[in-house]
């Protein structure tokens, strides 16, 4: 890659302008504002690049003739809580074979303010997964109590790995954790993986289980913001795997799980339900939530979206129905990759843009929080232990040491460099189907607006808010964030 692509240049020229209060009539006007515009474009060497200082005009009523992107901050949605990646045992591992220079260079990159992306949102494992060197679990067999719990395989990679994210993030990074499976001697099929379901006699030991990982993990000095039920419970892999129908998981929270972080002071972990694709989301939301003892104790619904991968359009209409049906609860984007790992094709433009057009339609379809798989991989899109060799925003080609940054990083950072946490997403429309939009408010009174352009055409539009314009234009293959200051 060339090496003016590395991300130190995103830091430049952004700058948190002004703090704005939002008054109680709601009125907002864009006249004497300016806009900070930033681009990252296939064919240029924009990557999350200042280019373009606008300023509004007076346009009362644009004709149709007249493409624009239109934003009312007076009008609000959903908070946003966080953007970021997984922090598994494959990115630890990879990481601890950089050098000290590279390794802050990787931490600076996703983790700092500024000079980075910014991410703030964080999810690791309970356990082994398929981006493991191996599979492990926390406790001898037949331990029906506990006795023998501990995370010591945590403690060589990604423990240490967790601590430097946080430290780099200033401290803090919302972190959910997610188990791929019980330990075999739980499951009916007495193994790891291949699917398998939790034995009834040892629901209470596994509900015990998330508590003893959680309260270990805060005593090393790790938070955990929150957890899910399940990793992809209606999945039989051929790795850490465990199935739960709607109807187990719904029963599972509402007999063991939730009583049993209540009992242990944890109630206040948010808890998460489904963790699997867009497909089945509504289904599952409903059939959970229908139930008031179990719906009590939990915060929202996750989701992937590997059920369309090869499709042109994912199912999106499933997580707006899932929002509009159960407003009370969050909906949460918890993992998302490319799989089949090719090394050649790392600089596929389409990474980034099938990256963009998710978060876009995600958050639009009331979405709180966005999460990436792997923060990072090896030159092969492992370690693997079961050879599924996936794609990630930066790799480490061990081979040389240095860090490859995919376009996916960069169109992953017009997001969470720009949105900060307890953004409020405002209404926002394009009255141009090739111009994908979204926008936010942020606590400090500025307001992000994400545009991007999928199509081969160059496109002149409008930024227009209440009477106002702001004239820019949309490379082709190209994603701009636009800061109104």
């Amino acid at each position: 890659m060339k090496k003016m692509l590395v991300p130190m240049l995103i830091a430049a020229s952004f700058t948190t302008l002004y703090a704005q209060k939002k008054s109680e009539t709601k009125v907002y006007s864009a006249s004497g504002k300016q806009v900070t515009q930033f681009t990252t474009a296939e064919n240029s060497d924009l990557r999350i690049t200042e280019n373009g200082k606008l300023s509004f005009k007076e346009l009362r009523q644009p004709m149709e003739t007249q493409p624009c992107v239109f934003v009312d901050p007076t009008i609000t949605f959903q908070s946003m809580v966080g953007i970021g990646g997984a922090l598994t045992d494959a990115s630890a591992e990879t990481f601890a074979k950089l050098s000290p220079e590279v390794q802050k260079e990787f931490l600076t990159a996703y983790y700092d303010k500024n000079k980075g992306i910014g991410f703030t949102f964080a999810r690791t494992s309970i356990g082994s997964c398929d981006f493991s060197s191996g599979s492990y679990t926390y406790v001898a067999d037949n331990d029906k109590d506990l006795k023998t719990f501990s995370v010591a395989h945590d403690e060589k990679y990604r423990i240490p790995f967790i601590k430097q994210a946080f430290a780099a993030a200033g401290g803090k990074l919302d972190m959910f954790v997610s188990p791929w499976t019980p330990p075999a001697w739980m499951k009916d099929n007495n193994s790891l993986v291949k699917g398998g379901k939790l034995k009834p006699e040892f629901m209470q030991s596994w509900a015990n289980h998330y508590v003893k990982f959680i309260k270990t993990y805060e005593a090393k000095g790790i938070p955990v913001w929150g957890l899910s039920v399940q990793n992809e419970p209606m999945a039989v892999q051929k790795w850490e795997s465990c199935v739960y129908t709607a109807e187990d998981e719904r029963d599972f929270v509402k007999n063991f799980l939730g009583p049993t972080l209540k009992k242990n002071g944890l109630s206040d972990k948010k808890l998460i339900v489904w963790d699997h694709n867009r497909d089945l989301i509504f289904q599952q939301a409903s059939t959970i939530l229908a139930d008031k003892d179990a719906a009590k104790y939990i915060w929202g619904i996750g989701f992937h979206w590997y059920e369309t991968w090869t499709k042109s359009q994912m199912l999106f209409d499933n997580v707006k129905l899932t929002h509009e049906a159960f407003p009370d609860k969050n909906l949460i984007f918890t993992e998302g990759c490319k799989e089949q790992f090719d090394f050649d094709k790392l600089n596929d433009w389409s990474l980034g843009e099938r990256y963009g057009m998710s978060v876009i339609n995600d958050l639009n379809d009331g979405t709180v929080a966005w999460t990436d798989w792997n923060v990072l991989l090896d030159e092969k899109g492992g370690p693997n232990h079961v050879g599924n060799f996936c794609f990630a925003p930066v790799h480490a080609d061990t081979r040389t040491g240095k860090l490859i940054y995919t376009n996916a990083f960069y169109y992953l950072g017009h997001f969470s460099k720009f949105i900060h946490p307890g953004a409020k997403r405002v209404a926002c429309s394009s009255s141009r189907d090739k111009l994908l939009s979204t926008a936010y408010i942020n606590p400090d009174g500025s307001v992000a607006v994400v545009v991007m352009n999928k199509s081969d055409e160059k496109l002149d539009y409008n930024l227009w808010i209440k009477g106002q314009a702001a004239a820019t234009t949309s490379m082709p293959h190209s994603i701009s964030t636009l800061i109104i200051n």
